[in-house]
């Protein structure tokens, strides 16, 4: 039974030093007992705290009864998921990173720098650099028994925490100077810890602000260089996530002694957002703002399966920033391994035969989690024949009804090949080279309505301007003299006549190289300025 401390504690310190589960802390000058670390100190013949007190205050804890008292607490932020499915969140590079940071912890590259510390780092376009670090730096693979590992005690569920910050600050107008407030009430319903009976309050508070602090302890440096008329730009050491405060609210009972019963987090995004999440500077072409959609099932299915299905949770998380780039990207088998398991377990397994089918059917029962919940695999039919797939895939084709499926058994007993035959020889060396086309995702993955809306009038603008580029470039084919546009075939044939690539042609525009693919490919017509500037270029003029 746990233990509490009543208000009549004179905060004489001696009891904290000796408690053996670090379940005594003090907020606010008030000392207190977590009755989700205290163990009643089982390895030992009383209670450290009630002996080392001058007074005994230490008394056992007796379980509340009743609801919580509200209370007043600090404006919280508007509520995430008013639609009840997903919200916007912040999907650049950084963020993207942090989230692999943690959930795949020590699974990643890390290297050592002339410190002896640890970071993970990632080369972006051309000559750019992102580099992740723990805000307090220590060896995290030190084999001292003493020192702690930071990255091997990161939570995965951390992970949910982060994007539920990257949700919040979309909403923020300049997120890189203003704040949010979220509250534990809030965070008890994104990730549906509200419908666990189980946990008690305290243990929900707890995993709550541990979860909420591991997310705040990463921190970036990255080198950007120019990107189009974007200009390149740079930052070192800066924090993803400013923690300002941590507030917490206690309620008293008639015994003196008081429970937490809530938190609220104020943050602040870092640097980053200046960068990455800023619509004035996008709307100018300096910066980027760059968003998806984040489903709300997305975080409580990672609550439910981190635990027996840890390597489905990374997938899962890795998706969600890779679907951004195109559903139709073909992802290798072996990617997906590398980030369910690491690259170290991957090699392991190339040489040890146990620990290949150990990985193999982690790696098929993961992918059934996925499409049990709604994340797809569609197999490359080449790479990924059904003679390597798993066995869940073609049980598919079980009919229903009791007669229909008795006889297709029957008829699968008389084939060559069977669905429960062993698989073929070399499976291993297959998958490395299999692919999936594409993951099909739930309908809450996809834009809102409104987002959708909002897409489908860019689009169909687009469109007119395509159609309208289509007649004027016809009619200046005929007429050249009248209107002065060159279309779209110029541009090609004289491109590719003075041996100018793509890419090259888009640094002396200024533009990207997807910019220029799509002027030729009759995607969108150039404005008048960049018209000139083409012929300048192109000696069109």
């Amino acid at each position: 039974m746990a233990y509490k401390i009543s208000s009549d504690c004179v905060a004489c310190d001696n009891c904290r030093p000796h408690c053996p589960s670090g379940a005594i802390d003090v907020i606010d000058g008030q000392y207190w007992i977590n009755s989700a670390l205290c163990d009643d100190c089982k390895n030992h013949a009383e209670p450290q705290c009630v002996i080392s007190c001058p007074l005994s205050l230490p008394t056992p804890a007796q379980a509340k009864r009743g609801r919580t008292k509200q209370g007043v607490r600090a404006l919280t932020s508007p509520d995430l998921f008013s639609n009840g499915k997903n919200h916007p969140f912040a999907s650049a590079i950084v963020i993207w990173e942090a989230c692999n940071l943690l959930s795949q912890r020590q699974s990643l590259i890390w290297t050592q720098d002339e410190q002896g510390h640890f970071y993970y780092q990632r080369s972006l376009y051309r000559s750019g650099v992102l580099t992740l670090h723990i805000a307090e730096p220590v060896n995290i693979f030190s084999t001292d028994n003493d020192s702690t590992n930071p990255v091997e005690s990161f939570d995965i569920r951390a992970a949910c925490m982060h994007l539920i910050y990257a949700a919040h600050a979309t909403a923020l107008s300049q997120p890189w100077q203003q704040e949010f407030i979220v509250g534990d009430r809030q965070i008890e319903e994104y990730l549906g810890l509200d419908k666990r009976k189980d946990l008690t309050k305290p243990a929900k508070l707890t995993l709550i602000k541990e979860i909420a602090q591991q997310a705040c302890s990463i921190k970036a440096s990255m080198k950007c260089p120019p990107q189009g008329r974007i200009p390149g730009f740079s930052f070192e050491n800066q924090p993803l996530w400013h923690l300002l405060n941590i507030q917490h609210y206690f309620q008293e009972d008639e015994a003196g002694c008081k429970h937490l019963v809530g938190l609220t987090f104020t943050i602040r995004p870092g640097i980053w957002a200046k960068y990455f999440l800023n619509r004035e500077g996008c709307k100018e072409q300096a910066v980027f703002y760059q968003y998806s959609t984040l489903p709300k099932s997305l975080l409580t299915t990672v609550m439910s399966i981190w635990q027996q299905h840890e390597g489905a949770a990374r997938i899962m998380l890795w998706l969600l920033f890779k679907v951004r780039l195109g559903q139709e990207q073909r992802i290798m088998a072996t990617t997906l391994m590398r980030i369910a398991y690491g690259e170290k377990r991957l090699m392991l397994a190339s040489v040890h035969r146990e620990e290949r089918k150990r990985l193999l059917r982690s790696f098929e029962s993961d992918l059934e989690v996925l499409n049990h919940y709604g994340v797809k695999p569609i197999f490359d039919p080449e790479t990924y024949p059904s003679e390597i797939q798993p066995l869940w895939v073609k049980l598919n084709d079980v009919p229903d009804d009791a007669e229909a499926a008795l006889e297709f058994w029957i008829n699968d007993a008389s084939c060559n090949t069977r669905l429960t035959d062993a698989s073929p020889r070399g499976k291993w060396n297959l998958l490395m080279n299999a692919r999936i086309l594409k993951f099909e995702l739930p309908s809450d993955w996809k834009q809102s309505h409104k987002e959708q809306q909002k897409k489908g009038q860019k689009l169909t603008k687009n469109a007119a301007q395509r159609s309208q580029f289509k007649k004027q470039s016809s009619r200046s084919d005929m007429q050249p003299s009248l209107k002065g546009l060159i279309t779209a075939k110029q541009i090609t044939a004289t491109r590719k006549r003075l041996g100018i690539s793509q890419r090259d042609l888009a640094e002396q525009m200024g533009k990207s190289q997807s910019w220029i693919r799509d002027i030729e490919n009759e995607r969108f017509y150039p404005k008048l300025e960049d018209q000139l500037l083409l012929k300048k270029i192109l000696g069109l003029g």
